[in-house]
């Protein structure tokens, strides 16, 4: 009994760096699982408004869906109905809706 004992006692602590792996672990995880697809969605929608031009036809972050009547810096003049123009700031661009006769990606 003395014997097992004393060579659980004479074993060696794992190394320090052992006691940093759980941490770096959920540190990856949470880079790969959140912060990147985050920022690839942004850039998406950064890509999305730059390209924004004339007679697009858009949904705002609010909800309301209009065209594009003018194009500024960072602004943008949408016509809700005719003769109805709002400006609304460039940023707040949900997204572009593609022309009616435009045949969608997987078809």
């Amino acid at each position: 009994m003395l014997d097992i004992l004393a060579a659980a006692s004479g074993a060696a602590p794992p190394p320090s760096w052992v006691s940093w792996l759980p941490i770096v672990g959920m540190i990856a995880i949470f880079w790969f699982l959140i912060i990147r697809p985050q920022m690839r969605q942004h850039k998406a929608h950064q890509e999305k408004v730059s390209g924004l031009k004339r007679g697009d036809q858009v949904v705002t972050a609010g909800g309301l869906v209009g065209k594009i009547v003018k194009v500024e810096d960072d602004y943008v003049q949408i016509e809700l109905a005719k003769g109805m123009t709002v400006k609304a700031v460039r940023n707040t661009i949900g997204d572009v809706i593609p022309p009616a006769g435009a045949k969608a990606a997987n078809d």
